[in-house]
């Protein structure tokens, strides 16, 4: 088996692969039910959240057109640091809405200075964030750009994407003031790709009952209804929620502040150990991600020729993304991987700078 040290998809544990071979139910049965129920309550402790979180068959892009469908009218504030948050852009715009950018150079983070200049320019709806941009390994100032937002426009909606974050990093939605957080399967959860999870205030629903045109697969008001009956309004993504159930009794058992201990123990190692060998993060040393570090390829390595020599090894890291490929590689802490697991990766990577 190759290990996978790339920001998604990710290693999915043996246990929780069986859980999806469980036989499958009618999903408007009660048996469902009771589990549809059960994976939400426990998903509501990992997005720190007394709001409802919702299970959809998507990847998070979908969540992120749900979030511009369903709470933005017109005017939306696109703050893009990278390749995951320009494609939030892309589809404010791609859904007739009037979108602008809150852009900064790749590795760079968007700072509250910037954010609060922006706000006091215009009002805006919602800002969309992305908390930790895949791309780059930036982990934006969560906390302080929504503390900016609720002091300058208090009635904007924070719509947070935290698809390579929420179960690696301690996202506490609720103490945060988000209205809407979203992340996907394939990362830190580490689970299968194609199931999206995405929680949503009481007063983000009150928004969109005044928003129309919302579509009809991610209205979020008709999931709502749905949802109170610990259903969906189509067929849900049923052996997926099989393994969610599984692998979120697995995180809790592990505990929430051990687990994001060890994404963050793993990121340093990483980084560290770049840095030790003449390759910076791309990141500033505050807003490094604890879950994927992009490293600046300083050595002119032929990325495509150094994951095959890993590929012998079992094992497998990322390219940079978009406009800094190959300028950039990336390795994933996420997940199920251990310290174990990196140091043999690392001794790997050494291996291949000897053979010059």
């Amino acid at each position: 088996m190759t290990r996978m040290f790339v920001p998604g998809p990710v290693d999915v544990a043996p246990e929780v692969l069986e859980a999806q071979t469980k036989p499958m139910l009618p999903h408007r049965s009660k048996d469902f039910e009771a589990i549809f129920r059960g994976t939400e309550e426990k998903a509501r402790q990992l997005f720190y959240t007394q709001f409802r979180v919702y299970q959809a068959a998507s990847s998070g892009s979908g969540m992120q057109e749900a979030g511009i469908r369903n709470f933005v009218q017109n005017d939306v504030l696109s703050c893009i640091n990278g390749a995951f948050a320009q494609r939030w852009y892309d589809v404010a715009l791609a859904n007739g809405k009037t979108a602008d950018k809150l852009e900064v150079e790749y590795g760079e983070a968007i700072t509250p200075e910037l954010l609060r200049d922006a706000l006091k320019k215009k009002h805006y709806e919602a800002v969309t964030i992305v908390h930790n941009e895949t791309s780059t390994g930036v982990e934006n100032p969560l906390a302080d750009l929504c503390a900016v937002v609720k002091e300058i426009s208090p009635d904007t909606l924070i719509l947070v994407d935290a698809v390579s974050s929420l179960g690696g990093v301690k996202i506490e939605m609720d103490k945060l003031g988000v209205d809407f957080l979203l992340t996907s399967s394939q990362k830190c959860l580490a689970l299968p790709p194609g199931l999206a999870l995405a929680a949503a205030t009481d007063r983000a629903l009150a928004k969109a009952e005044n928003v129309s045109n919302r579509g009809w697969y991610f209205d979020l008001l008709l999931m709502e209804k749905h949802r109170v009956k610990d259903s969906t309004p189509m067929t849900p993504a049923m052996a997926l929620i099989f393994a969610l159930d599984r692998q979120l009794d697995r995180i809790l058992a592990e505990g929430l502040d051990a687990r994001f201990a060890r994404h963050a123990a793993m990121a340093r190692r990483v980084q560290e150990w770049a840095s030790g060998h003449g390759m910076e993060p791309l990141a500033k040393p505050q807003y490094r991600s604890k879950t994927v570090v992009t490293i600046k390829n300083s050595l002119n390595w032929d990325i495509s020729a150094l994951n095959k020599f890993l590929q012998t090894r079992g094992m497998r890291i990322a390219n940079g993304y978009g406009k800094i490929k190959d300028l950039t590689y990336r390795v994933a802490t996420m997940g199920e991987t251990s310290m174990a697991d990196i140091e043999v990766l690392l001794a790997a990577m050494e291996d291949y700078m000897k053979q010059g």
